[in-house]
């Protein structure tokens, strides 16, 4: 594998973290027929990096920002055996790096960060027509727990 090391995203990732942003946005808008048209955001990635129950990690290859996700403790249902829980998001990986290892290596600072605050439990969400994600994910250990379903009026 190339020398591939995550870290802790800092203000100055702020303008690849913005294309990151709009590469989800952009791989995510064929599945979800209620974003608005034109341009969107979905972070405020300010608070992503700054905020303390969040840890956004970014992933470098030859000092080049790569990837990135983020880790947000929530708290969780009262009815869980889990009082809270880390919901993953945010998680992109720029084409050309692409089946390196590298939403692996991400999620596992991002694990290692949870696990570091009494975290046992990962959660994220995806469309379930993005196939090449749910792979991604359920390479890495995660398993389909629950369908979302939406219906317009």
């Amino acid at each position: 594998m190339q020398n591939i090391t995550t870290r802790k995203a800092t203000l100055a990732d702020m303008d690849t973290l913005l294309q990151f942003e709009q590469g989800v946005i952009t791989a995510e808008r064929p599945f979800d027929p209620t974003l608005k048209e034109g341009h969107i955001n979905y972070y405020n990635l300010n608070e992503l990096i700054t905020a303390p129950h969040i840890q956004l990690v970014v992933a470098e290859l030859d000092g080049e920002v790569i990837g990135s996700g983020y880790a947000r403790i929530e708290s969780s249902k009262i009815y869980l055996k889990h009082p809270q829980h880390a919901y993953l998001g945010f998680m992109y990986v720029l084409p050309q790096h692409r089946g390196k290892g590298v939403n692996k290596m991400v999620i596992d600072a991002l694990r290692d960060w949870a696990v570091s605050r009494g975290i046992n439990e990962l959660r994220l969400e995806v469309y379930y027509q993005n196939a090449p994600a749910i792979k991604a994910y359920e390479k890495v250990g995660f398993i389909s727990h629950m369908i979302q379903m939406r219906k317009g009026l």
